[in-house]
Order: structure tokens, then sequence, then C-alpha cells
């Protein structure tokens, strides 16, 4: 697979907190900014920060110039997801507000509106909410799915050597290429605006699947259906970027290829 996309950044380095730094997009933003020579403050449960309850933000930002949010909700339920991105978003934004933070990033996903039937949808929506109308000046980073979404679906139904999987038209993106977007983005000045990234090109989810089976030598047969946590509100073009998204190079064959080598 492709190594990351450079970017250029401020040549000066920032102090920069990245929440959710130990989860797969924040470790690798972190990495990305540390690449750039920066400072990386991480915001964690594993680094004695709570996000949910509040626990451990007290001082913990500052001289933070810009917070980057990568944190995920571990789990499907609609009412708790959005519960989980209001309550932790609020209370970041809180911390950002009285240490003088300038920039608030928060990763999003290509796609949702109101109503979003889709737990995850609906907690990025409500997100987004408390983003835009929140203190702190802002930028959302909406990314379409990650290359590994097939496998992820694929997960989420198979039963006895049976997968039910919704025939989404997607373009899906590397983690690297999302991380690098999200250090840059934060690494600038907030644009009050939502910036759609994505991948080189579209793919069939079920298609993919059944690429990514193969490439990891499983046999699983799948079922194409809206039967399951997309409906049919997902379908044609609703989870594709916008116009002026920013284009990343990883194609979904490169991920293949490292898939395929056990990487």
């Amino acid at each position: 697979m492709a190594g990351p996309y450079r970017l250029g950044v401020p040549p000066a380095p920032r102090t920069v907190a990245v929440a959710g730094a130990t989860g797969h997009i924040g470790s690798l933003t972190a990495a990305a900014l540390r690449a750039g020579g920066h400072d990386v403050v991480e915001i964690s449960r594993a680094r004695g920060v709570d996000l949910r309850s509040g626990a451990g933000l007290e001082g913990v930002l500052a001289g933070v110039e810009a917070v980057i949010d990568a944190t995920n909700a571990a789990t499907r339920d609609r009412d708790a997801t959005v519960e989980f991105f209001s309550t932790t978003t609020a209370n970041l934004l809180e911390a950002e507000r009285r240490a003088g933070v300038g920039h608030h990033v928060v990763l999003s996903i290509v796609g949702p509106a109101e109503p979003a039937r889709n737990p995850h949808y609906a907690g990025k929506l409500a997100q987004e909410a408390a983003v835009v109308g929140g203190p702190v000046p802002w930028t959302i980073v909406r990314s379409t799915q990650f290359h590994d979404f097939a496998a992820t679906v694929v997960g989420w139904s198979e039963s006895d050597g049976v997968a039910a999987v919704p025939p989404l038209l997607v373009q899906p993106i590397a983690p690297t290429d999302v991380a690098a977007v999200l250090a840059e983005v934060g690494l600038g000045a907030p644009q009050h605006r939502r910036l759609d990234v994505a991948g080189p090109e579209t793919q069939d989810l079920v298609d993919m699947a059944r690429r990514t089976l193969a490439a990891r030598d499983r046999q699983v047969r799948l079922v194409p259906t809206w039967d399951g946590p997309f409906d049919v509100t997902m379908a044609g073009n609703v989870l594709l970027p916008g116009p002026g998204a920013r284009i990343m190079p990883t194609t979904f064959d490169e991920w293949l290829s490292h898939e395929a080598a056990g990487g």
C-alpha cells in the first residue's frame, strides 16, 4: 500500500491536541503531526482524560493551538451514539474555550442527512451540530468510508458462512490519507465549512467485500440486500463526495495488495 501522502504544512512547530489519539485514525494523525516537527498532546482515556465525564480535561489544553477530534463511539445503538458524540464534543469544546484554543477540527463522514437511521451517521450529525454551534472556530473534515469498510460490514452480519452486504456505491479512502488531511487542516486556519475527502475511485461495496475476502483467503457467501443498517435511502450517490472534495491517492487495489501480502 502506498505510504502517507506528503502535504504542505506550516514550517513553524505548533502544538496540536488529538482527541482519540490512541485510536486508529487518531494515532495516525498524531504520527503525521510529529513527522512534521509539531508537538502533540494526546487526549484519550489511556492518557487519563475521559471526554464523556470531562475528567482530566482541566489544564490539559494549556498552550494548545488546535484540537483534532478523531474520537469514535464504541456502540451501535442510535441513542447511545448520539449521546456519546453530543456529550464528548460539548465537554471538549468548553475546555477549548477556557484554554483559548483557536481551531477545532473534527473527523466526520460523507453522506449523513436528517433523519439518519444509521447510528453512526446520527451520532456524527449531532457532533457536527455541536461544533457548528459551539464557541470555537471550526473545520469539519467529512471522510468517505475506509478501505476495510466492506470487511467491517461482512463482520456485522456473518453467520454460518453467509453475510448480508448492502450494494452501496462508495469511494473508499486509506486511513493514512485521512490522517494526512486532518493534520494539514489542523495546522491551518479555521475554514468554517465542511470539507469532503475521498479516495480516487468509486467502488461497489459487494464487489469490495468479495475482493477483500479473496485477498484474505476466506470463503463467505455474500447476499446483497438493503435489509440491515443501511436502507435504500443510502443508495445512489449518497455516500460519494460532493463537488470540490479533496481526492487522495491511495487506491483500493493498493490496499488489497497490502492485505494479500499479509500487511
